[in-house]
């Protein structure tokens, strides 16, 4: 008999909801009981956009709000034996899309108005920050028990102004510090704060005056707070893992493998700790489909923004190593995309050095991986993106050995790009060549240093090994001799895997490949 299928919470966002459903729910209640007993008054989190902080802060309101029931089954059940109800001014801005000033002040003024409404408060001035703080005051003045508050996506109306000119950040900026500045005075009516957001706390100085506030983003027993963990994955979600493997036909250990390939590989702490992208793997097992979930909601404007600013080079984007400090760069005094690139989910901490007390950042993914390239390919072929088919053909000629086939699609492609103003140099052509091998799965690396130099592109595909020379207005054959001149094959002799060696020819000219020659190296 075939069991019945599970509901997915796929876009529900509230805890109530999700358990009265009888939904899918990963306990995490055991970490929140942590969190609220053990943590700090005031309290931070910093994860990437649709990462499960919503359905967090929302876990958050029905345990202050003493809904038990809604419990019942889960760890807290056992460790909570108080359920003492407090008033919960709960603000999400995550749903506020404007770039205008005044709509985003009537947009808070709203919710405001809800709790002014409900506690009886009739506000005596315009202000954000002094009506959230006489929230506060009645509410704890009406029921007797302290206030909890708690802001989802706080720094949402930020980004969508932070690629915009200065004045506007500024004037967005002003009307938060506003609304949270008079917190730090709210201390004797709050029994606990929890703030969440996608770049760190401390990158903003809307919170200068609270200055007690906890981060605990990058703190090691918090990493697995949202997140689904590969434990949490086969005890409690079995069921739904072997249902995914019966339909693709695949062992559970092969379909783990794959999703862990897919979804898997986020890390948020030196500890390591890996967690799946919840949206993403929720949504294969609702769809029984391997697709880019998450990257497929959209990328933020801000980001792509960002990355065209510094001019991101796609192959930098794998083993960075950064400080502590890098993360708190302010993004007003922002000199790299790299920290809005983590915080965003686009890079994961993959190593820890604790002698430099640095991270190691690269790409998660292979969502990520297909997704990023394909944002980023506009920056160096100015065409969308490549399509399906152009994809799937370059693919199937490189999976089965056929380069020129290959090689004479890619001219094609190429060919067809408009116009671009940036093709004058080597390192244009190489990062290019770098964003199109990735999405097709290979794995990539360029300027791969040898005993007498760099080799342009290094990668991997269909177990062979293949040595990429790029030349620019030369000769193919210049760029195939430069490989044997400089013996670049020498690096990688320990490799089991048959070598190939590429030169290719790019033309300024021409805009595209005009020539290549292979040749097998042993």
């Amino acid at each position: 008999m075939v069991a019945p299928r599970r509901r997915y919470p796929i876009g529900i966002q509230t805890f109530s909801e999700i358990r009265e459903g009888g939904y899918v729910y990963v306990d995490k209640t055991a970490d929140i009981y942590n969190l609220v007993t053990y943590g700090s008054k005031y309290t931070f989190l910093s994860r990437p956009r649709r990462f499960g902080k919503s359905l967090l802060c929302s876990t958050l309101k029905a345990y202050f709000e003493g809904h038990r029931k809604f419990f019942e089954g889960l760890a807290i059940e056992h460790l909570e034996n108080d359920w003492e109800k407090h008033p919960v001014i709960y603000l999400s801005l995550g749903w506020i899309k404007t770039t205008d000033v005044d709509v985003l002040r009537e947009s808070i003024s709203s919710d405001l108005r809800e709790y002014e409404v409900r506690y009886g408060h009739q506000p005596e001035e315009d202000a954000l920050g002094a009506r959230l703080k006489n929230i506060i005051k009645q509410s704890t003045a009406a029921t007797g028990k302290k206030a909890v508050v708690i802001i989802d996506e706080y720094d949402n109306p930020l980004l969508n102004v932070i690629h915009m000119e200065d004045e506007k950040v500024r004037a967005v900026r002003a009307v938060m510090t506003e609304l949270f500045g008079p917190l730090k005075d709210c201390d004797a009516w709050l029994r606990f704060v929890f703030i969440t957001g996608v770049t760190k706390f401390s990158q903003m100085s809307i919170f200068s005056s609270l200055n007690n506030i906890k981060d605990i983003s990058m703190k090691p027993e918090y990493a697995t707070l949202c997140g689904i963990t590969l434990e949490e994955l086969m005890s409690q979600m079995e069921p739904d893992i072997s249902a995914l493997a019966t339909t693709l036909g695949l062992s559970l250990e092969k379909t783990v493998e794959r999703l862990k390939h897919y979804y898997d590989g986020y890390a948020f702490s030196r500890s390591l700790t890996g967690v799946f992208n919840p949206f993403s793997l929720l949504n294969c097992l609702d769809d029984s489909y391997f697709k880019p979930f998450w990257f497929s909601t959209g990328t933020p404007t801000y980001l792509v923004e960002m990355l065209r600013k510094y001019d991101v080079a796609p192959s930098t984007l794998t083993g960075l190593r950064v400080s502590t400090q890098d993360f708190d760069v302010p993004t007003e005094a922002l000199t790299g995309a790299t920290p809005l690139l983590y915080q965003s989910g686009y890079l994961t901490i993959k190593g820890y050095d604790p002698v430099m007390d640095e991270y190691i950042l690269s790409i998660p993914n292979q969502e990520v991986r297909l997704g990023l390239m394909n944002s980023l390919l506009p920056n160096y072929v100015q065409k969308p993106q490549m399509t399906n088919s152009e994809i799937s053909s370059l693919v199937r000629h490189l999976m089965k050995g056929q380069l020129t086939e290959g090689l004479e699609g890619l001219q094609t492609f190429f060919s067809e790009v408009p116009y671009c103003d940036n093709t004058s140099y080597e390192g244009h052509w190489q990062q290019m060549l770098y964003v199109v091998f990735s999405l097709i799965g290979a794995y990539a690396d360029v300027e791969v240093h040898t005993r007498k130099g760099r080799v342009d592109m290094a990668m991997v595909l269909a177990d062979t090994l293949y040595l990429v020379e790029v030349k620019l207005n030369s000769s193919a054959r210049e760029a195939l001799d430069q490989i044997d001149r400089k013996e670049y094959a020498e690096r990688f002799r320990r490799s089991a895997l048959p070598l190939i060696k590429i030169g290719m020819n790019f033309s300024t000219t021409e805009r595209t490949l005009t020539e290549w020659l292979i040749e097998p190296s042993r």
